[in-house]
């Protein structure tokens, strides 16, 4: 009895361990057990879409236009014909400057060039008595030497006549000489009364041109200093808020593909989600903050940008203007605002979402039969360098050949914040890899096996956490 129950033990061990051995089998089969779970994907396909190239950046409201106005000459304010806001003309005037010490100036430079050309006169006269002295000691000389020659007057008297003609030239040239002198005074004293005259003309100042008062700094009574000393007091701006543009700062990889006269849309942080036209009117030929070798020092570690002026076109708010009582504008320096630079535009073009072009390394320089065992021999160092200048990046996108993962190179052109324009490597209609984001830039690779993936049902029922 014994040896029946330990034989019928065995068969039943030996049929579970068969029975195991065929579930396995069968598992693995069916693809139960023993294969890699396939990736869970986003699928779309290639269809033409219009793409708009945009450069983004961001900056602030201010004049096409904006004059900043300080005082030539030092002084105190005694009139300030102005408020902050107000529209001018040009010609206007803005401010006046105690004008007292200037007009005692203007009186000693005209006094001055009075007494300058009675000098002149003076040494004229001089110069006239110089002349006579010069004919009569000529006279004498003449008539001496005719004496002399006949031996009527002695050495002494010749050589006294002679001395006093050549004294007589040289009075005379210094007279000359004395009026030239004084006539050069008088064009100084004349230039000093025009300089002082041209600093009581600078105690008024005008608005060279015309506009709104946009910043006013100063006060009646206020004490001013002139810019001829050193940088002045900036007593008011005045800019034309008519034409008003936005100045933005482009990186230095944005910039080169931004051209005078491009397109732009404008948000004004003010106006919410409305956009304004607006056009590219100037761009930078230096970098900010490149001025000089110091500065360069100083920013060399900075990001690179570009100053952008884009105009805001009348037309794009006319209706704001409309809206608004005199003196009053849409935009104030200083506003806020972005700015989209529309680059390039193309309309039916070959395109994919921008999130499935991922770029991975790419062998350019394949072995020939040979000589791949010496290359996988060879160890040397300089070797592996040039195997990684060979590997350059090639853009790639994974298209869905019946499940299964292939990587299809391809070559892009514009691209905006959704799709980017393939030039090569696709066809229309062909299934891609859109998604998630992660698997297609780092996971996914050449032959991966991909399902579609399915989005999980939110659930209705409240968050425990949030109930608690």
């Amino acid at each position: 009895m014994a040896r029946k129950s330990s034989s019928r033990t065995w068969w039943i061990l030996g049929g579970v361990v068969v029975l195991l051995v065929g579930g396995l089998a069968l598992a693995k089969q069916q693809g139960w057990i023993g294969q890699i779970k396939p990736n869970e994907v986003e699928f779309t396909k290639v269809k033409k879409a219009d793409i708009i190239e945009r450069v983004s950046a961001s900056g602030k409201v201010q004049p096409e236009v904006e004059v900043k106005i300080s005082p030539d000459v030092p002084g105190e304010i005694i009139g300030l014909y102005v408020a902050e806001g107000d529209s001018v003309m040009k010609g206007q005037l803005l401010v006046k400057i105690r004008p007292d010490n200037y007009e005692a100036l203007l009186a000693r430079a005209s006094a001055a060039v009075n007494s300058s050309k009675a000098d002149v006169e003076r040494s004229k006269a001089s110069l006239a008595q110089s002349q006579a002295q010069l004919i009569r000691a000529k006279t004498d000389y003449e008539r001496n030497n005719k004496l002399y020659a006949d031996k009527v007057i002695s050495d002494a008297d010749m050589e006294r006549s002679e001395a006093d003609f050549k004294v007589a030239a040289q009075n005379t040239e210094a007279a000359k000489a004395t009026v030239e002198a004084a006539r050069f005074n008088v064009q100084s004293a004349q230039a000093a009364l025009r300089d002082a005259s041209e600093n009581l003309r600078k105690t008024t100042i005008y608005a060279p041109q015309s506009g709104a008062i946009s910043q006013l700094n100063v006060e009646l009574g206020d004490r001013v200093v002139g810019t001829s000393q050193m940088a002045g007091t900036e007593i008011m701006r005045i800019a034309n808020l008519n034409n008003m543009e936005v100045r933005v700062d482009v990186n230095e990889n944005d910039i080169v593909r931004v051209l005078l006269g491009d397109t732009a849309e404008i948000e004004v942080d003010s106006y919410g989600d409305r956009k304004f036209k607006g056009v590219v009117t100037e761009i930078a030929n230096t970098a900010n903050g490149l001025g000089g070798s110091s500065a360069v020092s100083a920013a060399s570690d900075a990001v690179t940008e570009f100053e952008v002026k884009i105009k805001i076109l009348n037309s794009s708010y006319r209706d704001l203007t409309a809206k608004r009582v005199k003196k009053s504008y849409p935009f104030k320096p200083g506003m806020t605002a972005a700015v989209d630079v529309i680059t390039d535009r193309k309309t039916g073009v070959l395109s994919v979402p921008i999130a499935a072009v991922t770029t991975r390394g790419k062998d350019l320089e394949t072995p020939k039969e040979g000589e791949a065992d010496k290359s996988k021999s060879s160890s040397k160092p300089d070797e592996e360098q040039k195997n990684k200048k060979a590997e350059k990046i090639a853009e790639l996108v994974f298209v869905n050949e019946k499940g299964i993962a292939k990587k299809r190179e391809v070559k892009t052109g514009i691209s905006d914040f959704e799709n980017i324009e393939i030039l090569s490597g696709l066809k229309e209609g062909d299934e891609i890899i859109s998604g998630p984001f992660i698997e297609v830039s780092k996971r996914l690779k050449d032959g991966d096996k991909i399902i579609k993936k399915i989005d999980k049902p939110k659930s209705d029922k409240p968050d425990a956490a949030k109930a608690d």
